[in-house]
């Protein structure tokens, strides 16, 4: 991991980084007196690591609870290229969605693909900034994001058991996630955007049933694809304290 630029403003200090071909950003208190949580946050489909939604929110968890958050860019978004594959399934996408025709199968293979590329991505870069000082190996760590980064969240969860909770919606279904939230056995907030024309409620019904966790919750909003109220982004910052402050209580414990 290389940090190439470093910046502070508003109590925030935030980096960015690269780690081979994967463009990263970390933001994180100006003053620490120790060790932080980390919490992994995605972006959405089309959209980047310094999203003005994303930036907000890792503000908000850092200025309110003194986390530490780090954003990658997904495969072909931000400041990484599109590979051929990727521009042909965008230009699909963006064709069938102007002809307002079905785009479910479209985005569910292309998030496959990305998912495919994006979870390795997301472990090597958890393992280079778990060798942080300031993060460390045995802290909690959570994930968040909506649309994609729940496409890319869920299969990543499914394999990463150093992720310990989760807030994540707004992701259209398809087998593979299906069978990703099956193993998911953390704590979920799940959001589910009630009117979303493109992704039908019953299908994020079945999404949150299908999660294994023993403690989920679902909270459903009025409003579309992009339409998340603020005060979400203010119940999963005590989401995340509690259960942070539950994992920080048990490896004090040795458990």
């Amino acid at each position: 991991m290389h940090f190439t630029t470093e910046t502070s403003s508003n109590g925030v200090i935030e980096r960015s980084f690269t780690l081979g071909d994967v463009t990263g950003v970390l933001w994180s208190p100006a003053s620490l007196p120790g060790r932080a949580p980390l919490v992994l946050m995605g972006h959405g489909g089309g959209l980047h690591k310094r999203a003005q939604g994303l930036v907000a929110r890792a503000h908000h968890l850092v200025t309110t609870c003194g986390y530490i958050v780090a954003a990658i860019d997904a495969p072909g978004h931000g400041d990484r290229p599109r590979s051929a594959a990727d521009n042909q399934s965008v230009s699909a996408l963006l064709e069938a969605r102007a002809a307002g025709g079905p785009i479910g199968r479209i985005v569910a293979d292309y998030n496959a693909s990305l998912a495919e590329r994006a979870v390795p991505e997301w472990q090597a870069a958890l393992d280079a900034l778990q060798e942080l000082p300031e993060i460390g190996p045995d802290g909690p760590v959570g994930y968040t994001g909506m649309t994609l980064a729940s496409a890319i969240g869920l299969p990543l969860m499914a394999v990463e058991p150093r992720i310990t909770a989760a807030v994540v919606g707004g992701v259209l279904v398809y087998d593979s996630l299906l069978e990703a939230a099956a193993r998911i056995t953390i704590p979920i907030q799940f959001l589910l955007p009630w009117d979303d024309e493109e992704i039908d409620r019953a299908s994020g019904l079945a999404l949150f049933d299908t999660f294994a966790s023993t403690e989920k919750t679902l909270h459903a909003n009025p409003g579309g694809h992009h339409q998340v109220p603020w005060f979400e982004a203010e119940d999963s910052v005590a989401f995340f304290a509690r259960h942070f402050d539950a994992r920080t209580r048990a490896v004090a414990l040795g458990r």
